[in-house]
């Protein structure tokens, strides 16, 4: 069992524990020994304790026999993007700035975690602070796409969208402010969803972009990502944004599909001039099988979709500029040993902390707040951003779901966008809208490009749409044998 168990999904490997095929020790040691033969290639974990993620999985054990199992999560490994809280555990978000910070909490997502029993595994590699596209921008080390270890996995959330397809983690949590789960999730082949704002509670996740961010499943099958969406979702109180609604069952919606006929929208301006070829064919046979199913497809249009990337980095830019002013050199975070005063303790930990894209995107973010740009800028951008939101809701008066593609190509090589920032954001062009917006959004695969790489389909939804998301999805994913089909790393 333990020697096919790395690319078995969560729910095939929770009924292997149920049937007491396999022990949560021998799982966890299995995904250990999968993370000491490849990660050196892959590079998808920032730091690992197998010695606790055992006595985690041993705890498990006892449960299940004493007949106490918390539930279908109860010892399997997750793995968490390093910027989710786990007490006592690193939290570095990539950076210099918390190299040697250690989280004195949990986040909501991880206590609910640890309350269903899973075993939590480990930290995973991302762009620093989750500014990026390709995981190219960590203090860390570069992540490899494990379908060819030259292309990049995308980012922000590369690190968990790498370990996923390379069978080091059952499951992976990342997080979305602009497309970082989705875009990843597409460029290595797995399931990725980001959920609408407010359905996941962000406390204890460090903040990129408060009115953007939100903590996602990223999973090897649409199956598992309603299991651990089901698993993290809830109200917090510790959230202002977090939203007092119930939780539906998520994989109860998918044993029992609700029956009607899906009117599938296709936004014209997501198959224009930017799209590679090998992407627009896969999508489009996607688009044909549903068809075939008996949904009705209608093309529709949103209308300010090529407003949303610049719009996005001056929202997003300016909340990271206020969020990342807390990293002074004075508290937890880095402090430079050549500072002689107090300013110098400023400019200079910050200098020497922050990486060249966080301090882009700081400068921009401060400029566009700053007085005399504000109203120009920001307020202009937010008035943008309403004029987004309501093109979605004229297109969901048409449509139940809208389908794009993800990504606009397959995953691209290593350092090939790294001197070009506008080509890199130009990668997250067909999900940065669904943030702007705050609705959920899931990418699963749907082809290989002729290169061997994954190429994503995205589906959109309405606000708490989710179990209509996951239950076309998982009607493409039973149709296809994509998620079958996993890098072979033989390294």
């Amino acid at each position: 069992m333990t020697d096919s168990i790395f690319y078995k999904t969560a729910l095939e490997v929770g009924a292997c524990l149920e049937r007491g095929e396999v022990s949560a020790v021998e799982l966890t040691q299995a995904v250990i020994d999968r993370t000491a033969a490849v990660d050196a290639s892959v590079g998808a974990f920032n730091s690992i304790n197998a010695e606790d993620a055992l006595a985690q999985a041993q705890d498990s054990d006892k449960r299940r026999s004493s007949g106490q199992c918390l539930g279908p999560l109860d010892g399997i490994p997750v793995s968490l993007k390093d910027v989710i809280a786990v007490k006592n555990s690193p939290l570095t978000c990539s950076s210099k700035m918390l190299q040697h910070y250690v989280s004195p909490y949990d986040a909501h997502v991880t206590e609910k975690l640890k309350a269903a029993g899973a075993v939590l595994w480990g930290r995973l590699n991302m762009d620093e602070f989750a500014m990026g596209s390709s995981t190219e921008n960590s203090c860390t080390a570069k992540t490899a796409n494990p379908w060819n270890l030259e292309c990049v996995p995308g980012g922000s959330s590369g690190g968990s969208a790498a370990a996923v397809a390379g069978g080091e983690t059952v499951l992976a949590l990342g997080s979305d402010t602009g497309g970082s789960i989705r875009q990843p999730a597409s460029f290595c082949g797995i399931v990725g969803m980001k959920p609408t704002y407010g359905m996941v509670s962000r406390y204890g996740l460090a903040a990129f972009a408060s009115s953007l961010d939100q903590i996602g499943p990223m999973t090897r099958s649409v199956g598992d990502a309603a299991l651990l969406l089901q698993t993290i979702a809830g109200h917090d109180q510790r959230d202002s944004t977090s939203l007092q609604r119930p939780v539906p069952d998520y994989l109860k919606a998918l044993r029992e599909p609700e029956k009607k006929a899906w009117r599938i929208g296709i936004p014209q301006e997501y198959f224009a001039e930017g799209l590679d070829d090998e992407v627009k064919v896969a999508v489009k046979r996607a688009i044909e099988f549903y068809r075939e199913q008996g949904c009705e497809i209608t093309s529709v249009s949103l209308p300010n979709t090529e407003l949303a990337v610049p719009v996005y980095y001056v929202i997003a830019t300016a909340e990271a500029s206020s969020n990342l002013a807390r990293y002074d050199g004075v508290l937890y975070s880095h402090r430079s040993q050549a500072a002689t005063n107090i300013n110098e303790v400023y400019f200079k930990s910050r200098a020497e902390g922050f990486g060249p894209e966080v301090k882009r995107r700081v400068i921009l973010g401060t400029y566009v707040l700053s007085s005399g740009y504000y109203d120009a800028y920001y307020l202009r951008a937010q008035k943008v951003r309403a004029l987004i939101r309501n093109d979605f809701v004229a297109a969901f008066k048409q449509v139940d779901v809208l389908l794009t593609p993800t990504a606009p190509t397959p995953a691209f090589k290593s350092g090939e966008k790294t001197a070009d920032p506008l080509a890199m954001y130009l990668s997250d062009i067909y999900t940065i809208s669904v943030n702007l917006a705050g609705l959920p959004g899931i990418s699963i695969p749907c082809g290989m490009s002729d290169s061997g790489l994954p190429i994503g389909l995205q589906l959109i939804g309405r606000p708490f749409g989710e179990s209509d998301l996951l239950t076309l999805a998982q009607q493409f994913e039973c149709a296809h044998d994509y998620a079958e089909q996993h890098p072979l790393l033989n390294l």
